[in-house]
């Protein structure tokens, strides 16, 4: 049985309830959770926010750099172990998890090295007078992570908040969080403070919502659902809490007539079939100029019919879904779809070893999907690409911004004036070309714009807004 993690120990919930742990590759549980309640939420803020007071805001940034750079070799130290962890828990192909464990690490490096660099100004002003800025971090940081990448979002959302001199108080999805259990054990083990990392489990209802509503958060960070998102920024108005929200996207791949199609493909794949289409910067649709739209879906065709689905330990090209639930929802999208006669060009396989009680979802190319219809406007987040045709650039950029989502783009051309036209047309947090995702890139400000949220978390720009900037004013004759 897992329990919490507060003030570096392990800790049974207030509510002595639990939650069982599945894995997605069987659907039988393994394991687990505690179900925690607003108590619990209150003993983990109560712990964190005495280590603000005593320990952690006395810190050098320096110190607090050290911590983390420590964190990040223990990381790496245990990546075996977490990938392992992140592969049962989530069902994902081991490369996948191997590959969340080594961001994770990176993250805490990147950090690590820029908590002694997050500097303020002098300013010009009035003879006599000199004028500073400085930043300040907000205190006791609340932060709601998802289920599909645990690891590399707690990287990115505790590791900014730490690094700008907060302490966290962190609500894991109910459905994956036995790898962030185990990395706040590493970070006392590191030397972290008791209260500077404190995992409290359960369910959004109650848990989240203790947590989003708590007198003692100062800032909360959400990635998930525009619904839920809404939830968190109406409760936390209601203290003025500020808020960072990354909502999820339908984002778009747009290849050009001139564009290097065999460089793409792969890339056009892997963003739609990596951990399952769960991914919030998934590349859901496909936009494709009308003079190569056929030759490039019957290629593209031809490889999704061999990719191949299975157990998370087979590391096949596509895992489980994470649960029940999400499978169905999947299946309800492919369902509208043939109602309203949308072709599918081809399918995956699930293999024969995968058990019938596992959560699985072969990947699924459709084409001519309409502007307009659900599978081109709401996010699946299951290996489901929409493609469709474009007559021209103006077109283009019509179909890209069709939705309430602006999260990331894909842009495919060797045209370089059109790279740069495209690139300010489209109505994107971050914008790929030739290229999509950059290999994760921890250094790069990741956020989205409409419905996907705003404030950005990943690379120096998520320390702007894990702090707080104060201006002072001296005169002195």
């Amino acid at each position: 049985m897992q329990l919490h993690y507060i003030g570096n120990a392990s800790v049974r919930s207030n509510s002595e309830r639990t939650i069982p742990v599945i894995d997605p590759s069987d659907g039988q549980a393994y394991d687990e959770i505690q179900r925690g309640d607003a108590a619990d939420i209150d003993v983990a803020v109560r712990a964190a926010r005495a280590c603000y007071e005593n320990i952690w805001s006395k810190l050098s940034a320096a110190e607090r750099g050290r911590l983390l750079m420590r964190l990040s070799n223990k990381i790496a130290e245990h990546a075996e172990e977490l990938a392992a962890i992140e592969q049962r828990d989530c069902g994902k192909p081991t490369k996948q998890a191997k590959a969340d464990a080594a961001a994770l690490v990176r993250y805490f490096e990147f950090y690590a090295g820029a908590c002694d660099k997050l500097h303020g100004e002098t300013l010009p002003y009035q003879e006599g007078y000199t004028v500073l800025t400085w930043r300040e971090p907000h205190g006791v940081t609340g932060h709601v992570i998802p289920w599909n990448y645990p690891m590399q979002i707690f990287g990115r959302s505790v590791g900014g908040a730490l690094a700008a001199g907060n302490v966290c108080v962190v609500k894991p999805s109910e459905d994956a969080c036995l790898s962030l259990i185990r990395v706040a054990q590493l970070a006392a083990e590191a030397g972290f403070p008791a209260g500077a990392i404190n995992i409290v489990t359960g369910y959004g209802h109650e848990v989240g919502d203790a947590l989003a509503r708590h007198e003692g958060i100062d800032h909360i960070s959400f990635t998930g659902s525009p619904r839920v998102g809404t939830i968190i920024q109406q409760v936390a108005a209601e203290r003025h809490c500020p808020v960072t929200l990354e909502l999820g996207g339908k984002s778009p791949q747009i290849i050009f007539a001139d564009a290097d199609v065999d460089q793409a493909l792969p890339v056009v794949i892997n963003a739609i079939v990596q951990n399952a289409g769960q991914t919030c910067s998934a590349g859901s649709r496909l936009l494709v100029e009308q003079s190569i739209y056929e030759k490039l879906l019957d290629r593209l065709g031809g490889t999704f019919e061999n990719l191949r689905v299975g157990p998370a330990a087979m590391d096949l090209d596509v895992g489980p879904l994470i649960r029940q639930s999400q499978q169905q929802r999947v299946w309800d999208f492919l369902s509208d779809a043939q109602v309203a006669n949308i072709p599918m060009v081809a399918q995956g396989q699930v293999v024969d070893e995968a058990p019938e009680t596992g959560y699985y979802q072969a990947p699924t190319l459709l084409r001519d999907v309409p502007v307009d219809h659900r599978l081109a406007q709401e996010e699946v987040f299951g290996p489901v690409l929409a493609a469709m045709s474009f007559k021209d650039e103006d077109h283009a950029v019509h179909l890209a911004n069709a939705t309430h989502f602006g999260l990331v783009a894909g842009i495919w051309t060797r045209d370089g004036a059109r790279q740069l036209r495209m690139a300010k047309r489209v109505k994107s947090g971050q914008v790929f070309i030739n290229n999509y995702g950059a290999g994760g890139g921890v250094e790069l400000p990741f956020g989205g714009m409409k419905s996907s949220g705003y404030g950005r978390e990943k690379g120096f720009e998520a320390l702007y807004g894990f702090t707080v900037l104060k201006t002072v004013a001296i005169k002195h004759g």
